[in-house]
């Protein structure tokens, strides 16, 4: 399967667009359409193709001007042609101006197939040598359809070749580290590193030698030089997540990587120069940290070289849907299944919610709800939503069951909610204690501890859980 590789289609003809379609997504390639130029250009200016396939009598002008243009946005994008006829002259324009290839309709679906084959070097199996690394960037996409995101997807493409520092904030799941790779891929630094830094994860003494390196000796188990991220990131960009999280001897550090491009690893004797571009994220207040004393304003002032503030989920309610379809897509691919889309019901529920955890919460929710659908739509039940209160924050009535977890559940000792959840989640799996687990956030051993733990404490009968012998 070639699910890895995105084909941007514009054909007018209906007939042909949907043969093209259906064989493009028989072959494993995942398609999207274009009703014409402008359209075509959107499309490519806010999201990633590997490959635009344009019929000459879908364009508004030529398709000199129109490879122009696709070259304006992304030069590395390729551009194959079709046509129900030309000319030879202006076929050898065409691709002296740098199209892939020209091929005359009506379609021969061989043809298409070896063609599609060369442009991913792909050997005869569908396979290339890119493929593990395609297969995991497959789903990491901005997918939007909002004016303020695809504003700020125009900056970002604007200033991606640039070494300009970009400061990103946002709440958390919002889609900070998407940006910045966004801007990476786009950026004349695509085919270097590109190193992403959880300075929140690590404690300074661990976050320095990991962004700066050390020298052997430089401490006690420092037995070789090992490069830090910096090192490492040479020729490519490095993101800086959570950059706040940052104590402040090392924020100094940052702040002269900034001004003066060079490090100093840890049991150093001399600067070492590095060629990086720097991209840092938040989602706390900035303003509030510097006016606390734990984040420099100096430092603030080098990285909002380009400013990017990401609006959240609930602020753009109408990309909920398009996010919804691309999440069952991807979870479709991973787990198997066959789900097509939501009930009306359930999207209105959906839309309604506080998505405090933006797109990642939502994306949780899709995988879930997924795993959970038996049948081709996904129903409101299957949202499996764990909020134990109504809409308007007041308590709902006892023992009601919503979103398919009853509201008493939480009533009593911890332990006993714990154990009605785990039941309960059982309950909506037949059994499975494999998909039970992933619902649950724990692995299968902890499952199957717990239920071992039920069994000594009490005799239970329940017609989903045979406990291990």
């Amino acid at each position: 399967m070639n699910q890895n590789q995105s084909i941007l289609l514009l054909e007018n003809d209906h007939k042909e667009r949907t043969a093209l379609c259906e064989a493009f997504e028989r072959w494993g390639y995942r398609v999207t359409t274009a009703h014409n130029g402008d359209d075509a250009f959107k499309k490519i200016h806010s999201d990633i193709f590997h490959l635009v396939i344009v019929s000459c009598e879908s364009l508004e002008f030529n398709g000199s001007k129109f490879l122009e243009k696709v070259k304006g946005e992304n030069r590395d994008l390729g551009v194959l042609f079709l046509a129900n006829h030309t000319t030879i002259e202006n076929a050898v324009e065409i691709m002296k101006a740098g199209a892939l290839d020209f091929i005359i309709k009506p379609v021969d679906p061989l043809l298409m197939k070896s063609f599609l084959k060369r442009a991913f070097d792909e050997d005869e199996d569908g396979r290339n040598e890119n493929y593990s690394i395609s297969r995991k960037n497959q789903f990491e996409r901005i997918i939007t359809q909002d004016k303020a995101m695809l504003r700020l997807l125009g900056l970002a493409k604007q200033v991606s070749d640039s070494m300009a520092s970009v400061f990103i904030q946002g709440e958390s799941g919002t889609g900070k580290e998407l940006f910045a790779r966004f801007i990476h891929k786009n950026s004349n630094r695509q085919n270097g590193p590109f190193s992403a830094v959880n300075c929140g994860a690590l404690p300074e003494s661990l976050l320095e030698s990991e962004l700066f390196g050390y020298e052997k000796g430089a401490f006690t188990g420092a037995v070789s030089r090992k490069p830090g991220k910096f090192e490492s990131a040479a020729g490519g960009t490095i993101l800086l997540d959570e950059i706040t999280e940052m104590q402040v001897h090392l924020q100094a550090k940052l702040l002269r990587v900034l001004q003066e491009k060079e490090i100093d690893m840890v049991g150093g004797r001399r600067s070492i120069n590095v060629d990086v571009r720097v991209i840092a994220t938040t989602n706390r207040s900035i303003r509030e940290s510097i006016k606390k004393g734990e984040f420099r304003e100096d430092l603030f002032y080098r990285l909002n070289v380009i400013p990017i503030k990401i609006p959240s989920l609930r602020e753009r309610r109408g990309d909920i849907p398009l996010l919804v379809q691309h999440f069952i897509k991807k979870y479709n691919t991973i787990d198997g299944r066959k789900v097509k889309n939501l009930t009306d019901s359930a999207m209105n529920r959906l839309l309604r919610l506080p998505l405090k955890g933006n797109v990642r919460e939502l994306e949780n929710i899709i995988e879930r709800a997924v795993l959970l659908s038996n049948g081709v739509s996904i129903q409101e039940k299957d949202l499996f939503l764990e909020e134990t209160f109504s809409e308007d924050g007041c308590d709902a009535c006892c023992g009601e069951e919503k979103d398919g977890l009853p509201l008493d559940f939480m009533a009593g000792p911890l332990r006993e909610a714990e154990r009605k959840i785990i039941f309960h989640t059982l309950d909506k799996t037949n059994g499975n204690r494999t998909l039970a687990s992933k619902i649950l956030g724990i692995n299968v051993r902890t499952l199957r501890n717990k239920l071992n733990e039920y069994k000594e404490s009490e005799k239970m009968n329940c017609s989903v859980w045979q406990p291990d012998s």
